[in-house]
């Protein structure tokens, strides 16, 4: 298509690309609203042919399209008109970068601002998400500063909240959080959680076809049983066959296929959960895998042994199976952080891990040599490996088939035998009461250590009104653990000492130790601190006039430190996630230390002397030289 612009219209007509890209050139820079939007709109569609798309950047068009956006303000999403003209805009610019002819890390900082604005925003228009997602994730993946820079854009809530609009383009999103996620390194627990609610809620959108039972009476369902029958067998054509012979024969293959009702196998799958999922996921397995489909099917159906492993009654149990493991139907929760970080490597997570499963189900009913009454038994087996195996967060499809797969039968009966020995010597009864006689003793080692964890000191930022945090201050308990000692310090000094330290409290005047939301300077800056500080905040409230010393701990295992610590000097029990942590550790060690069986084995009275070092250490390997 080539344009030209004449009398305020624009005319389709065959010109040189040349030509072609100054008239749109002119016509996007119109005074006239139509003339600019038609332009636009032309713009988008021959954008695609790359001779074009040379002519028109040689040009600068495509900084003409920038300044569209950087000059844009918020009520572009509010003109419906305008809301049309950023479209074509947006459009037009990811058509022309496709290219590659032009870097994506020329692009300003003002119009990546912009694109991700109209991701956050919440009046978008749909069209306008979309291909503002595509223009962000394009940019994520070209660079590692402009990854930074939309990382920083872009609201993870916004995401969140278009996911669970529902729409078609819900897979743009997700793309663009895929390549946050295997960029960002670790993942902190904020970032956990929007991943969990991601994940919650593309797999709620299987919800429906899993409350949905099959209907005998509906054309197209029926058609997918009968498919999953002929592909699974070779049969003589059937329109040959007189109707009574014709229906005997769908019979008895259905039951070979491992229907219960094999003269109408749709009611196998009325049941819900999980209904007609059941039926979506044994169609994708026998349509992307058609060998190993037969090779189930046909490797089952010619057993005389009673040892046949029923494909269908399995693939309907194995379905229900994975919907509980994934949590299909269930809205997510406010605190949840648990995600697989498989999910994010595969569009459709369900079906992958039916395709691998139900072959794992098959070779653990070989390796269990069970027969239809064993079928419970042999799906508990499966739900275990499936449960364990995820368990471990693998982060391919891949990974998890071999993991999986490494835990045959055998393995799990040696995990649980090993399991069942550990909960009965942990839960028997005599065991339980040498735990509470040791308790008191370990306790009060966990306070001595905390106590000398707070005489030792920690540096602490100070954060102002200003949200400045350039200033640093210690603070320690005196060895007498009498005073609190605290006073600025400058960045280089490690641990000052109690002399350089100008401020103290006595701990005798120390009234209350707050925690989190319940701090003042928490409260007198509400609204404006994030999860993270609040998880680390602490403050101790102290004489009559209610002063408070208030403290940010530079981390989650200083935190809990210092408020188990000021616990015990207030004659408090410690709550800490990390006492409660370490008192397991040191019970499991001390009990497993008293039921060492020592008979006959000699105990000596002091430690064995510790051996001279060797005089070189030329012995050890050195891994940087080439073997030849």
């Amino acid at each position: 298509n080539r344009l030209d612009i004449k009398n305020g219209c624009i005319l389709r007509l065959t010109k040189a690309p040349g030509r072609c890209a100054e008239d749109l050139f002119k016509g996007i820079q119109s005074a006239d609203a139509g003339v600019r939007c038609d332009s636009l709109k032309e713009l988008a569609t021959v954008s695609t042919d790359v001779t074009f798309a040379q002519e028109f950047i040689s040009r600068d068009g495509h900084l003409l399209l920038v300044k569209i956006v950087e000059d844009s303000n918020e009520l572009v999403l509010l003109r419906t008109f305008d809301n049309v003209i950023m479209t074509h805009t947006l459009t037009a610019f990811m058509e022309l970068m496709d290219h590659g002819i032009v870097s994506w890390e020329n692009l300003s900082s003002v119009f990546i601002k912009k694109i991700a604005g109209f991701v956050n925003a919440k009046p978008t228009d749909a069209s306008i998400q979309q291909v503002s997602l595509d223009i962000l994730e394009n940019m994520v993946l070209s660079s590692n500063s402009l990854f930074l820079a939309v990382k920083h854009e872009v609201t993870m809530e916004r995401l969140i909240a278009h996911l669970q609009v529902g729409r078609e383009d819900v897979d743009e999103n997700v793309c663009l959080l895929q390549n946050i996620i295997h960029s960002s390194g670790s993942v902190q627990d904020e970032m956990a959680h929007y991943l969990y609610v991601l994940q919650s809620v593309t797999l709620n959108h299987l919800e429906p076809r899993m409350r949905m039972p099959l209907d005998c009476y509906n054309p197209e369902q029926r058609e997918i049983l009968h498919n999953l029958r002929q592909a699974a067998f070779e049969t003589e054509s059937e329109n040959s066959l007189s109707h009574e012979r014709r229906r005997s024969l769908c019979a008895k293959e259905f039951k070979k296929l491992g229907f219960s009702n094999n003269s109408n196998p749709g009611q196998d799958l009325v049941r819900t959960p999980p209904g007609l999922l059941a039926l979506d996921t044994m169609n994708y397995f026998a349509t992307r895998y058609p060998d190993a489909y037969s090779r189930f099917v046909l490797e089952n159906s010619s057993r005389e042994d009673k040892h046949e492993c029923p494909f269908a009654r399995s693939s309907i149990q194995l379905t229900l199976i994975l919907c509980e493991i994934l949590r299909i139907g269930e809205p997510p929760s406010e605190t949840g952080s648990d995600y697989h970080p498989i999910f994010f490597s595969q569009d459709r997570l369900l079906e992958e891990l039916f395709c691998g499963c139900i072959q794992l189900l098959n070779k653990t009913w070989k390796e269990m040599r069970a027969t239809q009454e064993d079928f419970d038994k042999v799906m508990q087996v499966v739900r275990e490996q499936i449960t364990r195996t995820l368990s471990s967060k693998p982060t391919s499809l891949e990974l998890f088939k071999n993991k999986v797969n490494a835990l045959n039968y055998s393995e799990i009966l040696k995990l649980r035998q090993t399991e069942r020995l550990h909960q009965e010597e942990t839960l028997a009864p005599p065991v339980l009461e040498l735990k509470e006689r040791l308790k008191p003793e370990l306790l009060e080692l966990i306070r001595q250590q905390r106590l000398n964890r707070l005489c030792q000191g920690t540096k602490f930022r100070k954060i102002s009104s200003r949200r400045r945090q350039d200033k640093l201050w210690y603070c320690r308990l005196s060895p007498n653990h009498k005073m609190l000692h605290y006073g600025d310090v400058e960045e280089d000094v490690e641990n000052p000492p109690i002399e350089a330290l100008q401020e103290k409290i006595p701990v005798a005047d120390i009234k209350s130790l707050l925690t989190g939301k319940d701090c003042p300077h928490m409260k007198e800056n509400k609204g404006k601190q994030n999860k993270e500080v609040l998880d680390l905040a602490f403050s101790i409230t102290y004489d009559v006039e209610e002063y408070s010393l208030n403290f940010i701990a530079p981390s989650r295992t200083d935190f809990c430190l210092w408020t188990d610590g000021l616990s015990v000097l207030l004659g408090r029990e410690m709550s800490s996630e990390s006492m409660r942590s370490e008192l397991e550790i040191l019970l499991s060690m001390e009990i497993k230390l008293r039921l060492l069986d020592l008979e006959n084995v000699t105990i000596p009275d002091s430690a064995p002397v510790i051996p001279k070092p060797p005089s070189n250490y030329n012995f050890c390997y050195d891994f940087s030289q080439t073997e030849q």
